[in-house]
């Protein structure tokens, strides 16, 4: 059995297609197909249900794919810590971010951390908040940034930001002259909100809920200036971190507290029990030290 078989194997799983995954590893369809079934003959069961459409597991295949992905992550660790023997002279970082996180807090450090450690190679996705956190647990990602709180058994927590979120609506809405608003006064109200991905959505849908009501959500987005801009065209109100809301520029909206208050609590996240670089320990403390 070869590193590269188990590779493969993984790669028809996702892809539920051998056609689908021998485009992503960049081999010939008949190569592949031979790959796994050299693999299902050495180990003397059928891995997959083949069809036209999709391939299927067998009861055998999830248990190799189970042990496969254990297996390829092993290896990857060792090539990560044979590269941190290099002291940083060359390597990687694997980073989820939030889009909106990302751009308030990002670009002045990355810029800075690259000036610091030029031969650090750092790979962005950006994702929701929620997603963020899904591949950091599953090893997409070694480091990301995510909405507090989360399960303390899984991830290890470095506190980074935490502020305000406020109200947001347009300079004729009725509540716009207030300095206070309590949720349960928005119950009729229609919001512009976050996309589903992000941790904000639920965490603020739980918010209302706590106070009596489904908040009445007519449009969602994963772009703030976006949302400001549509509250800016009197079609709802919503709700961002004051950070946020200190970068518009628009005078046609009032930023308003609100009752209770609520915090957005932003941390750098690592999975427990994973390893982490040399070049991601380095990263994390650099972002603290520039806080």
């Amino acid at each position: 059995m070869e590193i590269r078989q188990l590779h493969y194997f993984i790669e028809v799983v996702k892809q539920k297609n051998i056609s689908k995954a021998s485009e992503k590893l960049h081999i010939s369809q008949p190569a592949l197909s031979k790959a796994i079934k050299n693999l299902e003959e050495e180990l003397g069961m059928p891995l997959i249900i083949r069809s036209n459409k999709t391939h299927q597991l067998t009861d055998a295949g999830l248990v190799v794919y189970e042990y496969a992905l254990k297996i390829i992550n092993q290896v990857e660790e060792m090539s990560t810590t044979l590269h941190d023997m290099t002291n940083l002279a060359r390597g990687s970082i694997n980073i989820g971010l939030p889009p909106i996180i990302g751009s308030l807090y990002f670009p002045k450090v990355i810029a800075s951390f690259h000036k610091a450690y030029p031969n650090i190679h750092i790979n962005i996705k950006e994702y929701g908040a929620a997603k963020v956190v899904k591949s950091v647990e599953d090893g997409e990602f070694e480091i990301g940034v995510a909405v507090l709180p989360l399960l303390e058994d899984t991830f290890h927590t470095f506190p980074l930001v935490q502020e305000e979120l406020k109200l947001i609506v347009h300079e004729s809405h009725p509540l716009a002259q207030k300095e206070k608003v309590h949720m349960k006064d928005l119950k009729e109200e229609e919001f512009i909100f976050y996309s589903e991905e992000f941790a904000l959505f639920e965490m603020m849908r739980k918010k209302f809920t706590q106070v009596g009501f489904e908040p009445n959500i007519i449009f969602k987005s994963s772009q703030w200036d976006f949302m400001i801009e549509i509250v800016a065209a009197n079609l709802g109100i919503s709700i961002l971190p004051e950070s946020i809301c200190n970068r518009a520029n628009n005078n046609q909206v009032r930023f308003i507290q609100l009752e209770p208050l609520t915090n957005w609590e932003l941390a750098i996240i690592t999975k427990k029990d994973c390893y982490l670089s040399v070049a991601g320990r380095r990263f994390i403390d650099f972002i603290l030290n520039e806080k």
